[in-house]
């Protein structure tokens, strides 16, 4: 079991020394001007890894959340991401959503893939879409709260297995591990044709394995783009109670 956890360890590394982490986390961090941090974490009492590093039996986002440091740590200083993910090279990248970094919307995989082909129908342009097995969030411009709330305020019902991430929340980006799954992207930074199937894109595919990023940063929607679809895809995801049936 060691020889096997000790290959793996070896293939998460870049030729260059670098974890796939560290490489993904430095280009989001310098290259986009995204404010990162790592995430909790998983650890492992000798089988697969799916209990969060930070000990709570309630935990919502299992290695997908800030902990040890908390969420105001977020930076793009590159200095500071080496040295975090130099110390902890498999630890997940978690984008802090809001101010000048993108926000996002995220809902249940299966209304996700619902979405993204109503959207693909009708011709919508969409930015970058993060998925996990469970979960699939669509990355956004930043917006405001009283944006927000004017947009859901027009809607007769918000589903509450729909969330947003906006200013003081934070998403996990590829190519990160977590207690749903690995993290991917379902519609990769600078797509330039929809994936029309429920599999990742070569091109998803390369940037979430390497941890590479793109020289520029990705084109966002409006929020008000896509509300009303992800309102409608996601309508048939919740529980009476408002809840979600899906994990985080």
């Amino acid at each position: 079991m060691r020889e096997i956890l000790g290959r793996r360890r070896k293939l998460s590394l870049r030729r260059d020394g670098r974890s796939a982490a560290l490489t993904a986390a430095l280009g989001y961090a310098t290259q986009w001007q995204w404010p990162v941090l790592p995430g909790a974490g998983l650890r492992s009492d000798g089988g697969r890894a799916t209990e969060c590093a930070c000990r709570h039996l309630d935990c919502a986002a299992p290695g997908a959340h800030p902990f040890e440091p908390g969420l105001l740590a977020a930076t793009t200083d590159a200095r500071m991401v080496q040295w975090w993910w130099t110390n902890r090279p498999d630890a997940p990248v978690v984008l802090a959503t809001g101010g000048r970094a993108p926000c996002a919307v995220s809902l249940p995989a299966v209304a996700g893939a619902r979405a993204l082909a109503t959207f693909d129908r009708a011709g919508v342009r969409l930015g970058p879409v993060v998925a996990t097995p469970t979960r699939w969030a669509l990355l956004v411009a930043p917006y405001s709260l009283e944006v927000l709330g004017e947009l859901l305020h027009s809607q007769d019902w918000v589903p509450g297995s729909l969330r947003f991430h906006g200013e003081g929340g934070y998403v996990a980006l590829p190519p990160s591990s977590t207690g749903a799954g690995r993290v991917r992207w379902e519609r990769a930074p600078g797509a330039a044709v929809p994936a029309r199937t429920d599999r990742p894109s070569r091109l998803g595919r390369a940037l979430s394995a390497a941890g590479a990023v793109a020289a520029t940063p990705p084109w966002l929607p409006d929020v008000a783009t896509v509300v009303d679809v992800l309102v409608e895809e996601s309508a048939g995801t919740g529980t009476a109670g408002g809840g979600s049936r899906l994990a985080y």
